[in-house]
């Protein structure tokens, strides 16, 4: 096949699909209303973890969810005008909370975050830029000693399936990071991992790969997809109406939109994220450390120190709420008591999130030349390469040999 493929949406995602189109030998077209990789990508904590494979939903977090949503500075809370589409997809949600289900969800988030590290640097050789991912352990850090727990089951199911990690205690912790809080008394430590010094320049970077390589980038929001007599598609967009034979869906929470005219609704939700980052921290970490009870995650990038963090269920439209730009940077002062928090630079994001922590994949029932590559909640940066290997075979009329029903929008 040597026919153009259209992907909407240039995200981390919709980049990866590309670079993968083009190794075999296909062009591409991006199609999006604002740069390469600067949207939901820019702002990733940036943990590129082959580990990261336990969903949201996990056994009791039923008896969670009352507390933290009453907390106003917990990491969950909802907009009082989202509650009518929050409670079915909560219930979705928290039907996904079982053992057995937790097992299976997590073997598909293998398939997607297992060769994360080794596919990225191969998208970068060659650029000059290999130093965007770098490896680093994934500390978790807890203030309760007895909370770190190897047996408990997201850490159980990451060792069954091979991942090293190890409980340290407080001395240990320090040892392994300096600038941390003495109010941490152990951490589990999951080793084997890394880390993107700059999610926003990583994305750039393999953009500009792709331009580079003949990918034509045509910046423009599609408004409308519309399937017409012969197999092809239209795309409408603010500016002209573009043509295709193949389109893959890479737009992460504006998906549902697209697919919604086309008889095909789907449980996509906003899941709204926020960083600060401060430029100038006066302190540093060697690794991605997450703050286990405050439910956030630091980093030391090219741009200074990251925390990010929450989970704001709202309107893909409403406004960044400003309170959480104070939570972050308290939290932040928390755990790296020496960091200085001024010239704070403050984002909000929007995570495409289903209930199941799964993304879709693949081509859509009845909609031949479509492909879906969106959904991917916490885990897009992980997930992302990977993704593109799959919809890249698809397209390209390649067996991925994985069973690939995990992802399809037909589990709905």
């Amino acid at each position: 096949m040597t026919e153009q493929v259209t992907i909407i949406g240039a995200g981390i995602v919709g980049i990866c699909c590309a670079l993968s189109l083009q190794e075999r030998g296909i062009p591409v077209r991006l199609v999006d209303r604002g740069d390469p990789g600067q949207e939901t990508s820019f702002g990733n904590a940036g943990v590129v973890s082959p580990w990261s494979i336990i969903p949201q939903a996990v056994p009791g977090i039923w008896k969670k969810l009352p507390q933290m949503l009453l907390d106003p500075k917990s990491a969950l809370s909802v907009r009082a005008s989202f509650w009518p589409k929050m409670i079915p997809w909560g219930l979705r949600f928290l039907g996904k909370s079982g053992e057995k289900t937790v097992r299976e969800v997590s073997d598909a988030m293998e398939i997607l975050c297992h060769p994360s590290i080794d596919l990225y640097r191969r998208h970068l050789e060659g650029t000059g830029h290999e130093n965007l991912i770098a490896d680093s352990y994934y500390i978790h850090a807890f203030r309760n000693p007895e909370e770190a727990n190897l047996d408990g089951l997201g850490y159980l199911i990451r060792r069954e399936k091979g991942g090293e990690l190890e409980r340290v205690d407080g001395a240990e912790l320090r040892r392994l990071e300096p600038a941390l809080s003495e109010e941490f008394k152990a951490a589990i430590v999951i080793k084997g991992q890394a880390r993107a010094t700059s999610p926003g320049r990583l994305g750039a970077v393999l953009a500009e790969k792709a331009r580079a390589q003949g990918a034509d980038f045509v910046r423009t929001e599609v408004t409308k997809l519309i399937h017409v007599k012969g197999g092809d598609w239209q795309l409408a967009t603010s500016q002209e109406t573009l043509h295709a034979r193949y389109v893959v869906l890479a737009a992460g929470v504006w998906s549902a939109d697209l697919l919604k005219p086309l008889g095909l609704p789907v449980p996509l939700v906003a899941e709204r994220g926020y960083h600060v980052e401060f430029p100038s921290p006066s302190a540093a970490l060697n690794n991605s450390v997450m703050d286990v009870d405050a439910k956030i995650v630091a980093s030391s990038m090219l741009g200074g120190l990251r925390v990010a963090g929450t989970a704001e269920f709202g309107s893909v439209d409403a406004p960044a709420d400003p309170r959480k730009e104070k939570i972050l940077t308290d939290q932040a002062k928390s755990l790296v008591p020496d960091l200085n928090t001024r010239e704070a630079q403050f984002w909000m994001g929007r995570r495409p999130s289903f209930p199941d922590s799964l993304p879709a994949i693949g081509p859509l029932n009845g909609k031949e030349g479509l492909y879906a590559a969106f959904g991917h909640s916490h885990y897009g940066l992980m997930m992302a390469p990977k993704t593109g290997e799959l919809v890249a075979d698809l397209v390209s009329e390649r067996s991925p040999n994985i069973n690939l029903d995990p992802f399809s929008l037909a589990r709905f």
